[in-house]
């Protein structure tokens, strides 16, 4: 028998822990090489805007971008209100009109309620039963004064991945700009923004084995060249679209795990394909439904569901051998049924009995087996409680 350590870690959609490589890359960025990336008098600053723009470069370059369209931010959260009301802002004048979708992040839902209560109108589209948009419903949307399209790359609780070229045509079709929340897509999945037609994308560092409190949002800046107002006023930082402090160690760890997440990428994506696979075999035998698409999603996720047996049981019962989730780690702590879920078309008593398991890096194909293990001793000592 192997060494596992307990819990096993199967919420890699919620965060990720740092890769040790990307860990040692950022080190001498907290002492010896601790300047303001802004403060280019002397050495320390000099080195810490070289170490920046370097990682701005790489950043860019595995998107498909330019190193001029990468603006750094706080987080995917932070990226989403730029992208959203810095648009929306700037383009008074052409209208002020967004179209999104019901089972967006609650960064972008939040944002696009804020937007409303400022007097713009928005259009939330629903989804199928697997948690994708109909593209003729979202062309019969666009109106003259239509000014922004929002919607997700790849969902966060059940995987589905957007048609974003379609969407971005579409878009561009009708002098519409493109923003999609990348969160979990970028390192998972190849992205091209230029061949995608995406005109703004969200992306973070945690998701992907980097630090927690770095993200990014493209911007792009030819044909069309999209314009934006800053939502954060101070030093003029990232060309006065986000004033503040840059986070050195954070960009130079940012940069140092999508770098990693490219390279690995395809190689990863066989091992958690093989895991989810074989998850969703056994654990099919139990009475474990799929939410989501079948093929087309992210193949390190897998949200199921026991018609039934409350995810919490489940989630409890486990909690010493595996760290699972009941589904987004942005609104786990709310009572309230998976509004993801839910648009599916699911009842509220089956959102609620709805687990989310996310494979990732460091896991290995005992620790696998060993979850799927857990969750059935766990759904038959449940069952025997039932009855």
């Amino acid at each position: 028998m192997s060494d596992i350590s307990y819990p096993i870690y199967l919420d890699s959609h919620a965060t990720t822990p740092v890769d040790p490589r990307v860990f040692e890359e950022m080190k001498p960025y907290f002492t010896e090489k601790f300047g303001n990336a802004s403060s280019l008098d002397h050495p320390y600053g000099y080195d810490a805007s070289i170490a920046v723009q370097e990682s701005r470069e790489i950043i860019a370059k595995a998107i498909g971008a330019d190193m001029d369209e990468i603006i750094f931010t706080s987080g995917a959260t932070e990226s989403d209100n730029l992208a959203l009301i810095g648009v929306m802002e700037r383009n008074k004048d052409k209208g002020n009109h967004l179209i999104t979708c019901v089972t967006e992040h609650k960064a972008i839902l939040d944002t696009a309620r804020h937007l409303e209560s400022l007097g713009n109108k928005v259009t939330y589209l629903p989804v199928d039963k697997f948690g994708s948009i109909d593209l003729e419903e979202l062309r019969d949307a666009i109106t003259d004064e239509t000014v922004l399209i929002s919607i997700m790359f790849a969902n966060n609780e059940i995987g589905t991945i957007a048609n974003v070229s379609e969407i971005g045509k579409i878009a561009h079709e009708n002098n519409v700009l493109f923003h999609t929340d990348a969160a979990q897509a970028v390192g998972h999945i190849p992205i091209d923004v230029k061949k995608m037609n995406i005109d703004l994308m969200s992306f973070s560092s945690h998701k992907i084995y980097g630090p927690k409190g770095i993200g990014a949002l493209y911007v792009r800046s030819l044909m069309p060249r999209v314009k934006i107002d800053s939502i954060v006023f101070g030093g003029g930082q990232e060309r006065n679209l986000r004033s503040g402090t840059l986070n050195v160690p954070g960009i130079v760890g940012f940069a140092k795990a999508i770098e990693i997440s490219q390279k690995e990428m395809e190689q990863e994506n066989i091992r958690f394909k093989k895991w989810t696979d074989l998850m969703l075999d056994r654990l099919s035998e139990a009475g474990a439904k799929l939410n989501g698409h079948p093929t087309n999603r992210l193949v390190h996720n897998l949200n199921i569901r026991f018609d039934g047996i409350e995810s919490k049981a489940i989630i409890n019962s486990v909690s010493k051998k595996i760290a699972i989730s009941a589904g987004s780690a942005c609104t786990t702590q709310m009572v309230e049924p998976s509004h993801v879920l839910l648009a599916l078309g699911l009842s509220e008593e089956e959102t609620h009995s709805a687990i989310r398991i996310g494979c990732g890096r460091f896991n290995t194909d005992e620790e696998i087996k060993v979850a799927a293990d857990e969750i059935l001793n766990a759904l038959e000592s449940l069952a025997k409680i039932r009855v």
